[in-house]
């Protein structure tokens, strides 16, 4: 199916959303006996080692998520242990839980579910402390696996239709979504859930890059089929989600492309059995770039439109002094974690929530946002305890760093049903829901738009989980209530569609036993 047919994006979009009776009418129970495992295991290929205590960068939290690392036309060559702390603050374990039936392995990055479903492998040149080839990261054992010798860089510029950021990149992180990972709990939603996921993951990769002084950029278009080649992935299985381009190099020659022949590499089953959903499979192979045409295409679009016009009441937001919120960006991934209760009682403050929403909204360096800082999704708030603001409904006017009262009043019980009558949102000071003109977005985008918008949400909302950990609150993201979320904003936001939703509080520290 061709990207332009965009009826595929509104038949997944609209055939995956929640309601009262949806969840109702088809239960899922999970068969606990066939969780798939958290990690992908070659168990013949050896592990090459990394350093697992690099040396952090000591660059304040804030400043890495609001900032990057300027373009340079000089060289910018990440070696060895830039590679390993990217991918262990993107993607390693920080931390592990025993329970009944064995132990969670939790990651530097929130995941829905906490089942992990995204991989990073990595396509270098030779970097000090590595030679040049195509590697496997596993988080595990915190190593990299190497699949294929030598310098496969012309492979990707070629796949991409030469895109700068790539073919000067001298290492290249690529990630996939293994579906079955997360399908086995949320089934054929799993594709959004690939968007969520992996820009969450893409929030810690940003962050620390800049804190490393590495440009890096996340490009979404490329050849499909050329990308899954070589890797070598069983695409009923695992597909390629997006790029991100390491460092600069000036050197003028780009190696020519290699062939990849399939590799057959062994890897370990997930699960004894896995369940195929026809519609994430659908949903990627409708999204999917065909031919380097089909890039440049994709890539010659108009600039995307503003957000909303402010039309109400707003109140402009000032965020906190620098100097209150010094901890470092290894610190806050590291103490990061998915809040599981919020503090009912508790309440914070105007300025810390300027701060987040300013240092999580200032642009992200990616090849279908232009002009640079342009942004899909659009912030809507359900306040229920901010010092110096009153409860309601509001909206974010991120060019005008305001946030519009739509509707004063209490909203708990609403927050507690659109958040699939969860307490987390209801018992949080205040909501966040990304919501987006999906018409507008894929009428200029075309299907692989679907995978943008959801890709950009989880990504800002990585860095608002992270900008909340750096102000020592807690958050955390949740699922919803497709249409009842938008007839609740709306008038203002009628013809627009949910996409994601995170909550944020204090967590509520249960007394020892």
């Amino acid at each position: 199916m061709n990207n332009r047919e965009i009826q595929a994006a509104w038949k997944y979009h609209d055939g995956t959303k929640h309601s009262y009776w949806s969840i109702r009418n088809h239960p899922h129970f999970l068969d606990w006996a066939n969780r798939p495992l958290p990690f992908k295991i070659y168990p013949k290929i050896e592990p090459l080692p990394l350093l697992r205590d690099v040396p952090q960068t000591g660059v304040a939290a804030l400043s890495a998520i609001s900032e990057r690392a300027p373009a340079s036309q000089s060289d910018s060559i990440p070696g060895v242990q830039d590679l390993a702390r990217l991918l262990f603050f993107s993607a390693g374990i920080t931390k592990q839980r025993a329970y009944p039936g064995g132990e969670i392995y939790f990651r530097a990055a929130a995941c829905t579910g906490a089942l992990y479903e995204i991989e990073l492998y990595v396509v270098s040149s030779d970097l000090p402390g590595l030679d040049a080839g195509v590697y496997h990261f596993n988080p595990a054992d915190v190593s990299l696996r190497l699949l294929r010798k030598g310098d496969f860089r012309g492979n990707l510029a070629q796949a991409t239709a030469m895109e700068p950021a790539v073919a000067h990149a001298p290492a290249t992180i690529i990630c996939t979504g293994t579906y079955w990972r997360n399908a086995w709990k949320y089934q054929a939603r799993t594709y959004r859930h690939f968007g969520w996921d992996n820009g969450t993951l893409l929030a810690n990769m940003l962050a620390v890059s800049a804190a490393s002084g590495l440009p890096v950029e996340i490009v979404l278009g490329f050849v499909d089929a050329e990308v899954n080649c070589l890797l070598d992935l069983d695409t009923r299985r695992e597909v390629s989600l997006c790029l991100v381009p390491i460092g600069h190099t000036a050197e003028g020659s780009l190696p020519a492309p290699r062939e990849a022949p399939a590799l057959g590499s062994e890897t370990i089953p997930l699960s004894q059995y896995e369940v195929e959903y026809p519609a994430m499979l659908e949903m990627h192979d409708a999204s999917s770039l065909e031919s380097v045409d089909e890039v440049n295409q994709w890539r010659d679009k108009p600039p995307v439109l503003p957000s909303s016009v402010l039309a109400g009441k707003a109140v402009r937001l000032s965020r906190l002094p620098e100097e209150e919120t010094r901890d470092t960006i290894e610190q806050v991934i590291l103490r990061r974690g998915s809040t599981r209760t919020f503090d009912k009682a508790a309440s914070i403050t105007l300025a810390q929530l300027s701060t987040i929403l300013d240092y999580s909204t200032r642009g992200l360096p990616a090849d279908f946002l232009e002009p640079p800082g342009a942004q899909l999704n659009d912030l809507y708030l359900i306040v229920h305890s901010v010092q110096g603001l009153n409860p309601g409904s509001y909206f974010f006017g991120r060019e005008q760093n305001t946030l519009e009262l739509l509707k004063e009043g209490e909203f708990r019980a609403e927050a507690h049903h659109l958040g699939l009558e969860q307490e987390l949102p209801a018992d949080a000071c205040v909501d966040i829901f990304f919501l987006a003109d999906l018409k507008r977005i894929l009428e200029r985008y075309g299907n692989r738009g679907y995978r943008a918008v959801q890709l950009e949400a989880g990504a800002i909302g990585g860095r608002i989980y992270l900008a909340a950990y750096a102000q020592h609150l807690g958050a955390t993201g949740l699922t919803f209530f497709d249409d009842d979320v938008i007839n609740f904003f709306s008038p203002h936001a009628k013809d627009k569609s949910a996409i994601f939703l995170l909550a944020i509080g204090k967590p509520l520290k249960r007394k020892p036993q």
